[in-house]
């Protein structure tokens, strides 16, 4: 026993990342069990009903001519009509589902590619680190809407293009918030066992860093999924988005905008939508970042650095 004892190599202490394990399946638990964490998945889980259900539900076509242009609320139109003359609600019923896909997959893309070049620049150190971050602050000298705007340009508003590139436009933030959780963590002694056994660098992150970054990823995918149904919603708004007629929130508040005066719920009604799902959206993310400030306070995880900028504390 003694023999074996000596000479096994060192191994990740099993409780401490056992426990890290159950932090990070408890952080969501405890976060929908707050007051804010609670209200925040009300308000984005009603959006989300809205936008999964509507279009099975919706009175009408979304595409059909039914009544004169900007008509006011009434039984048979209880939002009354675009300007175009069709029935606003079946419109704003149908006409989520394509942002809630679009936002969540640039969020994924996003926080994908922001993670792993932040990890690895923090990792590698060195000219690996150098590179990435200057092309990091490269990219983030543009504003998210003109870049976004930059690239859909080129190429064309296709919609796979705008969801890439709304993702892309938040792998920067993301990578430096990642880059500054993962400097103090890679200096862990349970890292540098594993690199003592001759674990491959790639492997290093992905087994062993990765798994211990899972709460701040957590609060930045949430954060990221704000932002991203934002910048959506405006390219929508300016004409980069589904072709009309597709019923579309962003865009229908930019057809609709001139007769807001006729019939203001063509513009409020998809308008407060978008807000609801920001605001629930923000307000979940902002539970689950103070879950986990409280989390890593008790575990003293430098991850929590990065945490709180994000959380305001």
């Amino acid at each position: 026993m003694t023999t074996l004892t000596t000479d096994a190599a060192p191994v990740p202490p099993p409780t401490a990342r056992a426990s890290g394990a159950r932090r990070n399946r408890s952080v969501l638990v405890r976060a929908a069990r707050t007051p804010r964490g609670l209200a925040g998945l009300a308000l984005a889980g009603f959006v989300v009903l809205v936008a999964i259900v509507g279009p099975f539900v919706a009175p009408h076509s979304p595409d059909t001519f039914l009544t004169g242009s900007f008509s006011r609320p009434s039984g048979a139109f209880p939002l009354g009509s675009d300007t175009l003359g069709r029935d606003v609600l079946s419109r704003v019923l149908a006409g989520g589902w394509v942002l809630l896909i679009m936002a969540t997959g640039a969020t994924i893309f996003g926080v994908g590619v922001g993670a792993s070049a932040g990890i690895a620049a923090a990792y590698l150190r060195g000219f690996a680190d150098g590179l990435i971050m200057r092309t990091v602050d490269v990219i983030l000298a543009f504003p998210s809407l003109v870049f976004a705007l930059l690239l859909v340009s080129i190429i064309g508003p296709k919609l796979w293009l705008i969801t890439l590139a709304v993702g892309f436009t938040h792998a920067p933030a993301v990578a430096r918030v990642m880059r500054s959780a993962t400097l103090d963590l890679s200096e862990r002694d349970y890292v540098k066992a594993v690199e003592l056994q001759g674990m491959r660098p790639a492997k290093v992150m992905r087994t062993q860093l990765l798994p211990n970054l899972v709460s701040p990823l957590m609060v930045e995918l949430g954060l990221r999924l704000t932002y991203s149904i934002v910048l959506i919603a405006g390219l929508s708004f300016l004409g980069f988005g589904q072709a009309p007629p597709a019923p579309n929130w962003g865009y229908m508040i930019q057809e609709n905008r001139l007769g807001l005066a006729l019939n203001p719920w063509a513009v409020i009604a998809p308008a407060a939508l978008i807000a609801i799902l920001t605001v629930g959206t923000n307000t979940f993310t902002d539970a689950v970042a103070r879950v986990v400030i409280g989390v890593e306070k008790d575990a003293d995880d430098p991850a929590i650095a990065s945490v709180m900028v994000h959380a305001g504390r």
